[in-house]
């Protein structure tokens, strides 16, 4: 089990930040990988796939890439991370973008010289906070929610079957949460050597919180439970335990990976 927490400074916003991954009550090893950069002010939470070796390995492989690609942006002459008034002309999200992709094409290429390694992939739900704007770079089922006074809201959209099934008609979400089919998901990084990314940003408001995680949090707590204990916990920097707790306590069927953001005045 790992932990980290800390918080940076913006010119006018504060960010503080905690994250933890735990092997849940199902599992005898964690597949999941998680990252926070404070200099960066970037978030990801990974959850792999692909048997002991593979899973671990392929988050390893893309939360390391990630970080290292966005930091060699920075160095370079069109640096995605220089401020920028509006949504629309910010840099990041294409710099997010390319970072997943080369975390896919490394993941994939890892892959193919390991035969131990074959068909390996993850799940990537990556964050950067920027001033007062919030980028996402999102592939899988893992998730990123923005929950802002009296609002939970899922940022990002599951790539899974269960979701194109809502979408279609064919089921509710109700059927979801019980279908045998709701751990398939239709993209995932280096599973292949291409990966389709969907990026998005949103302008944050001071007291806002960000929570990223892996679908073991997501399977066993409802939208509005996730809510309540993040306003509930009374020290920022317990939420990812507290909410983990409670994944375990209703049989922790999976790895359960938790980031929280805040953004403060």
């Amino acid at each position: 089990m790992s932990k980290t927490a800390g918080q940076t400074a913006s010119p006018r916003l504060k960010v503080v930040s905690a994250g933890l991954t735990d092997v849940g009550r199902k599992r005898n090893h964690n597949e999941d990988s998680f990252l926070i950069d404070e200099e960066l002010q970037l978030y990801v939470v990974a959850d792999g796939m692909g048997g002991h070796a593979g899973g671990g390995t392929a988050s390893r492989i893309a939360v390391e890439t990630i970080d290292k690609e966005l930091r060699r942006a920075r160095e370079s002459r069109d640096n995605p991370f220089i401020s920028t008034s509006n949504l629309q002309d910010a840099l990041i999200p294409e710099a997010l973008r390319t970072a997943v992709e080369k975390a896919c094409l490394a993941i994939y290429t890892a892959a193919q010289e390991d035969s131990r390694l074959s068909g390996m992939g993850t799940t990537v739900i990556s964050l950067v906070v920027k001033d007062d704007q919030a980028f996402f770079a999102h592939v899988g089922d893992s998730r990123a929610y923005l929950i802002r006074g009296e609002l939970i809201q899922q940022i990002s959209e599951d790539h899974s079957l269960v979701n194109e099934q809502i979408k279609a008609g064919m089921i509710t979400a109700e059927e979801a949460k019980h279908s045998r089919y709701k751990n398939i998901i239709t993209r995932s990084v280096g599973f292949e050597e291409e990966v389709q990314v969907d990026v998005m940003g949103v302008i944050s408001e001071p007291g806002d919180v960000f929570l990223l995680c892996s679908d073991g949090l997501a399977n066993m707590l409802e939208d509005k439970e996730i809510h309540e204990l993040v306003l509930q916990t009374s020290h920022f920097q317990d939420v990812p335990q507290k909410l983990i707790d409670f994944a375990n306590e209703r049989g922790g069927d999976d790895n359960i990976t938790v980031i929280v953001v805040q953004v403060q005045a």
